[in-house]
């Protein structure tokens, strides 16, 4: 028997929701970003981070490509607004209501009964995650030298003496 797409989501929801409550029941202390990466957010944001994820299509909205946050080489990584973003702190506005998991609440329960060790726990894990996602950029845009590349005048050639 074949379920539907959206038979599938109200079966899946309860799942990611379950995978979502108990982010601050395991220690997740010694994770790399990429491990974080892994058991957060490639289940829809896809293994590479281009919104591919095994749950993306049965979600009402698309979900965003992690690996195009830079528009051309040179960019800088923004790194702030990410990580406001992950920890639940802003929305972007194109995306309507916020729809992933709120990750700085869910890291910060991993210690109950320790408010700011929990705060802190969040944060080095929002950082560790932020990182990683700065590391699977692909650019949107062509190559931009920094600055125009002219062939070097015979004279400003420093010969090899060895």
């Amino acid at each position: 028997m074949r379920l539907p797409g959206v038979a599938w989501l109200a079966l899946l929801l309860p799942l990611l929701a379950v995978f979502a409550s108990t982010a601050g029941a395991q220690d997740h202390s010694n994770h790399t970003g990429a491990q974080l990466y892994t058991r957060f957010c490639a289940s829809c944001h896809g293994a590479g981070g281009r919104g591919d994820g095994p749950v993306a299509p049965l979600l009402r909205v698309e979900v965003p490509d992690l690996t195009r946050l830079i528009r051309r080489p040179g960019d800088p990584f923004p790194t702030e607004t990410v990580r406001r973003i992950v920890d639940g702190r802003e929305v972007p506005a194109a995306h309507g209501g916020r729809r992933m998991p709120i990750w700085g609440y869910e890291f910060a329960t991993a210690t109950a009964g320790a408010p700011e060790a929990g705060a802190t726990a969040a944060t080095t894990l929002i950082d560790r995650l932020v990182g990683y996602l700065g590391t699977i950029q692909r650019h949107a845009g062509p190559a931009v030298p920094a600055v125009p590349i002219a062939p070097t005048p015979p004279s400003a050639r420093q010969e090899d003496t060895r």
